[in-house]
C-alpha cells in the first residue's frame, strides 16, 4: 500500500512527496518534484508538464536525483552504461550532469513509468526489456534505448501491449 504525503516550500519550485513502499527494512523514499524518480511514478503528457521536464533537462539532473532513479527501478548504473551518452566514471565525477545526459535520465524515467502502469510489477517490465521482441526485429526492447528513435519504438511497442494491439 502506498502512502502519498505532499509538503511544499513556499520560497521554493520544489515540493517533495512521500511515497511509502511496502519492503521490510526500507524507509519511505521522497521524491522531490520534477525529479526523475518523480516522473516515474507521475508520468503525464500535459504541456505543462512536459515544459517543466524541459526546463529541468536544461538545468541538468543532480547526481542524487540519478541515484534515486537507479534504486527506485531496482538497477544498477552499470545497466544503463550503453543507454547514457557519458561513461560512469565521468558521471561519478559530476554533482550536476549536462543537457544531453539528463535528457536521457528523463526518457529513461518516463519510459519506466509507462512501464510499470503497464506491467503487473517492476521485475515482469524489466524482464520483458530483456527478451526478445518479434515486433522489433528480435531485438531486447533494452538495446534499442541508446537512440532516441529507439526510445520511440519501444514506448510505442509498450503502448501496443497496453492496448492488446499485437503486430
Amino acid at each position: 500500500m502506498a502512502v502519498r504525503e505532499r509538503s511544499t516550500n513556499p520560497s521554493k519550485k520544489e515540493s517533495n512527496v512521500r511515497v511509502r513502499v511496502a519492503k521490510k527494512g526500507k524507509n519511505p523514499v521522497r521524491h522531490s518534484k520534477f525529479s526523475p524518480s518523480w516522473v516515474v511514478i507521475h508520468s503525464k503528457d500535459t504541456p505543462g508538464f512536459k515544459l517543466e521536464l524541459i526546463d529541468r533537462i536544461r538545468e541538468g539532473v543532480k547526481k542524487s536525483d540519478w541515484k534515486q532513479l537507479i534504486q527506485y527501478t531496482d538497477s544498477t548504473e552499470k545497466e544503463f552504461e550503453h543507454i547514457l551518452p557519458a561513461s560512469i566514471s565521468s558521471m561519478q565525477k559530476k554533482a550536476v550532469y549536462s543537457k544531453e545526459t539528463s535528457e536521457r535520465i528523463y526518457e529513461l524515467a518516463k519510459l519506466f513509468g509507462l512501464g510499470y502502469e503497464v506491467f503487473d510489477t517492476k521485475d515482469d517490465f524489466k524482464r520483458w526489456l530483456r527478451t526478445p521482441s518479434k515486433a522489433l526485429g528480435n531485438k531486447m526492447p533494452f538495446e534499442l534505448l541508446d537512440s532516441s528513435f529507439g526510445f520511440e519504438l519501444v514506448e510505442n511497442e509498450i503502448i501496443r501491449i497496453q492496448y492488446n494491439v499485437y503486430s
